[in-house]
């Protein structure tokens, strides 16, 4: 019988930081998995980062782009993931057809899915990015009707949300690409390309990090 108290348990069940926590910041191209293993023929992180014993801090479906965050450090990949502290995620997503005032509300107050009603969101329209690379292939492109561009800001990670949330406003998504999370963004990053960063977050998180 194991007398040793719950709460010592779980200590020692913890898996230790490392010594030196690391962050990378990876622009996924589209048609990449998330994962560092995959069928036959698929495309992996593996083909792309060289830097052992990291692992995504969420995920970022395979038809999607931009950016995504890869930690050694099992108390840090937690915190930025974990929907519990809310952590800023911001995309620019082309749409098809035009959006109304009605459609943004809708946006902004929050959606009802399958699974619940989203969180308020920010959203607002925008012109394509200039910063924005071409597409490998391209978005199908449907000359009787109009796409836009929305900038859209949420903090819930729904399984593939940001698609199901513009789809249920009659705006269907034709590309997503993730630009920021929380303070990290793709600034300088090209796509296939990764960059180390300090393994540091926010004051408030980090205060919860300590915990």
């Amino acid at each position: 019988m194991n007398t040793t108290p719950p709460a010592q348990r779980r200590h020692k069940s913890r898996r230790p930081r490392p010594q030196t926590p690391r962050l990378l910041l990876f622009n996924k191209p589209f048609g990449v998995l998330s994962q560092f293993s995959g069928e036959p023929g698929d495309q992996t992180l593996k083909d792309y980062i060289d830097l052992p014993d990291v692992y995504p801090a969420g995920r970022l479906d395979k038809d999607s782009e931009g950016l995504l965050l890869l930690t050694n450090d099992g108390q840090l990949q937690a915190r930025i993931s974990s929907p519990k502290f809310k952590l800023a995620k911001t995309y620019f997503v082309l749409v098809e057809g035009e959006p109304d005032e009605q459609a943004l509300q809708h946006l902004a107050r929050g959606v009802e899915l399958k699974d619940g009603i989203t969180l308020p969101a920010e959203v607002e329209t925008c012109a394509e990015p200039s910063w924005l690379w071409p597409r490998v292939p391209p978005v199908r492109e449907r000359k009787s009707i109009t796409d836009s561009w929305l900038k859209l800001t949420i903090r819930e990670g729904k399984n593939r949300q940001v698609r199901r949330m513009t789809a249920a406003v009659g705006l269907p998504t034709l590309r997503l690409i993730r630009y920021q999370i929380g303070p990290w963004d793709l600034q300088g990053l090209a796509p296939e390309t990764s960059r180390e960063v300090p393994a540091k977050l926010p004051p408030n998180m980090a205060q919860s990090l300590k915990k």
